[in-house]
């Protein structure tokens, strides 16, 4: 969970200290580790400092939000199915990251509104985005427990049935998570539709997974971890169909800085 805000030059040593984080989904499989993503977004942030809080300086940071998450999720995933231990700590430990992004966020937000809005549209807009921010936070942190999980011996234990399952629910929460960014970000066609019919691939596989796994007679401590990894993606899901349920119905009206 978020832990109290952290200086600038913290949010940069923190990043570079994790430049070799697992990165995104290529071609809707897990191909290893991509930290040049994350890096360009952390870069991003870590140069925006503008004197007065921007409107559309917010928009941007909600998506780079929504990209490490997605990031994080398909790292994670990763390193469950392969057992990369020492990618899954350099994730469990940049999820420090993302808590101070969320940080940055929030405050900015809180500032914007206490600075009298300039039209009640933007007001919606700045409510609408403090609602996310926490699911978002909390998202990050599911995919961070997934991997803390793969830091341990359980990825060797997993039966490789079950190994399939967990990647494929991987794959299925990264598509959710690109598809609530993109409505997110102006692209509603379908999103709906979209993301309740993966919703609802997400929920089957869950039960499929924890049938399977009580189905393996797997030792006692390694079923209680798969099922938890289990409900963990299925949370992401429900976090994913939710935070599309509360994209603001407006944009930002400012332009975006150069």
């Amino acid at each position: 969970m978020a832990q109290s805000a952290l200086p600038e030059d913290q949010l940069v040593s923190r990043a570079e200290q994790h430049n070799n984080m697992s990165g995104s989904l290529a071609n809707d499989t897990f191909t290893g580790v991509d930290s040049r993503q994350s890096d360009r977004i952390l870069s991003a942030v870590r140069h925006e400092v503008p004197e007065r809080i921007d409107v559309a300086l917010i928009d941007r940071h909600v998506i780079q939000l929504f990209a490490l998450v997605e990031n994080a999720v398909a790292g994670a995933t990763h390193a469950m199915v392969s057992a990369d231990r020492e990618a899954a700590r350099a994730l469990v430990a940049a999820d420090a990251d993302i808590d101070a992004l969320y940080q940055q966020l929030e405050a900015s937000v809180q500032s914007r509104l206490l600075d009298r809005p300039s039209n009640p549209s933007e007001t919606e807009y700045l409510l609408a985005v403090l609602g996310m921010l926490p699911e978002l936070e909390r998202s990050g942190d599911l995919a961070e427990h997934v991997a803390r999980r793969a830091t341990r011996n359980l990825p060797a234990e997993m039966p490789a049935r079950l190994r399939g399952y967990v990647q494929r629910m991987g794959e299925v929460a990264c598509a959710m998570w690109r598809i609530a960014a993109d409505g997110y970000g102006g692209d509603t066609h379908g999103v709906t539709e979209r993301l309740v019919a993966l919703d609802d691939e997400m929920d089957d596989l869950h039960v499929t997974f924890i049938a399977e796994l009580v189905a393996a007679d797997t030792p006692v401590v390694v079923a209680i971890e798969l099922a938890l990894v289990g409900r963990f993606y299925e949370r992401l899901g429900d976090h994913a169909v939710n935070l599309a349920r509360r994209v603001p119905r407006l944009r930002p009206i400012e332009p975006w800085p150069a």
